[in-house]
């Protein structure tokens, strides 16, 4: 684990031509003015137990290609991104850069992580592997295949604009009724107007994830996002208003709308 794979952005091969990124297109947005300031840490070190299917969801088909690399190459995409980090399980590194990496033609270097027990351990262990000197990290779920480049751009762009932030999440808002129910029995109806659902990616500025990490560790605290570790240490998030498109595929019925979805794209 930890070898770097790819090339160097800006950087082209003799078969770029033949083999282009097989991505939907999305809107490319401007880079930043200094270059790129970001690296993706994409997670896909989970067993995928509730899909229920042995291979683990990140490898499953989504319209021809292992549902993970959809992920990965909305990254190799986004102007702002310069290196990619690929938390995965450590026996399945060599899956990952045959079936996965080797599938793509990509433009951005690519290092492999080792995945932890937890989700939180995972993360810790890419961004362990992200380079000091880009300011901005851009945490996402292997299991969001169909981010778009385009709110890629927009949530990084929010943490760039404003250097009070500790970052910024994709979100969409609550539309359902919310209940709030102990055993079987109602106690109260919120207002869902304060309610939104948490996406990926979720940007960072390095230095505050690391010490967020740092402080939970410390404290064995086990937190349900990225975002809500940095929340706990003061640091201030912004919600990005994302798209129902960006789901994660938990179930197999998850599947088959990402795959109605994505072929819809590449039909447009």
């Amino acid at each position: 684990m930890g070898a770097v794979r790819g090339r160097a952005a800006g950087e082209k091969g003799a078969d770029d031509a033949a083999s282009p990124c097989p991505c939907a297109c999305a809107e490319r947005v401007g880079a930043p003015a200094d270059g790129p300031d970001t690296c993706a840490i994409v997670v896909a070190g989970g067993s995928g137990e509730r899909f229920g299917d042995p291979r683990g969801k990140q490898f499953v088909d989504l319209v021809g290609l292992p549902l993970m690399c959809w992920s990965v190459a909305a990254f190799d995409r986004a102007p702002s991104v310069a290196r990619i980090v690929v938390v995965c399980a450590p026996e399945r590194a060599a899956e990952v850069e045959r079936d996965v990496l080797g599938r793509l033609s990509l433009a951005k270097p690519v290092t492999l992580a080792p995945s932890g027990p937890t989700r939180q351990a995972s993360v810790r262990s890419g961004l362990d592997a992200t380079p000091r000197g880009l300011d901005l990290v851009a945490v996402h779920d292997a299991a969001r295949p169909l981010v778009e480049t385009e709110l890629v751009e927009r949530v990084i762009a929010a943490v760039r604009a404003d250097e009070t932030l500790g970052g910024a999440i994709l979100a969409t808002r609550c539309t359902d009724t919310l209940k709030l129910v102990e055993g079987t029995q109602i106690v109260a109806t919120p207002d869902r107007s304060f309610y939104w659902a948490a996406q990926t990616p979720q940007v960072f500025r390095r230095r505050v994830l690391l010490a967020a990490h740092k402080a939970a560790e410390h404290e064995e605290y086990q937190g349900t996002d990225d975002a809500s570790l940095v929340e706990r240490v003061g640091g201030r998030v912004r919600v990005v208003e994302s798209t129902r498109d960006n789901l994660k595929v938990t179930v197999p019925e998850d599947l088959a709308i990402a795959e109605a979805t994505l072929e819809r794209r590449l039909l447009m």
